[in-house]
């Protein structure tokens, strides 16, 4: 699967971020980005429906768990034509945005880490959340501190300043309830991904978060 060619081709595409370059290495994206990615994937499969039997590993080219290595630049300062991370996403069967609850893998020189959780989750789906915890708040609490939890991820993303509208800001949970993210990171080495036992043990790493993406979902009103 992944390889140290992998690493390197996206350094280089870091040194070289236009279409000319990607146009003349489109080969090497293919052979060392790509294709390996999409093996992970096919991979994965039978690990995350251990996991959760809802939730899904899609090894299409497109519109699959790999996301698309094209940046979005309609509304960015930076024009720069690609992404130069490769990002995985396993997502719900009926969550079709990348700000459903699902399971994330982030490939970058330097930076390389597994996230969980819902990251920018739409307003009816943040209300949801956030609902769930002020309901059953020691079942959220149980979520994010259950130590196989703890011991290797940390709960990062955005917070609200003030307490949001419709929330008593006297809530003991109210900076849990500030949140707009409810991710969970956790860095990981790059020797991991070179690893034989890579999909077993990125695996390994999701169950731990079972009981916080039970508690999303159960949020949401969907299965897990």
């Amino acid at each position: 699967m992944f390889t140290p060619k992998t690493v390197k081709f996206l350094q280089d595409l870091k040194a070289n971020n236009s279409r000319e370059w990607f146009h003349d290495n489109k080969q090497r994206y293919e052979d060392e980005v790509r294709s390996p990615a999409l093996a992970f994937i096919g991979e994965m499969e039978s690990w995350i429906k251990m996991i959760s039997p809802y939730y899904e590993a899609n090894a299409k080219k497109i519109g699959g768990s790999l996301m698309r290595v094209h940046r979005d630049v309609r509304f960015a300062k930076d024009k720069s034509p690609y992404k130069t991370h490769i990002g995985i996403q396993f997502r719900h069967e009926v969550g079709k945005d990348v700000h459903a609850p699902g399971f994330y893998l982030h490939i970058e020189p330097d930076n390389i880490f597994v996230g969980v959780g819902a990251w920018s989750p739409a307003k009816d789906e943040l209300g949801k959340i956030r609902d769930l915890i002020v309901a059953q708040p020691q079942a959220y609490l149980d979520a994010i501190n259950h130590p196989p939890f703890t011991e290797h991820f940390e709960l990062v993303g955005e917070k609200l300043t003030r307490a949001p509208k419709g929330y008593d800001k006297e809530h003991p949970e109210i900076e849990e309830i500030k949140r707009k993210d409810f991710l969970a990171i956790s860095t990981i080495e790059e020797e991991l991904i070179f690893n034989q036992a890579l999909c077993q043990k990125i695996a390994s790493l999701y169950g731990r978060s079972q009981p916080l993406m039970n508690f999303l979902c159960k949020a949401l009103n969907l299965k897990f």
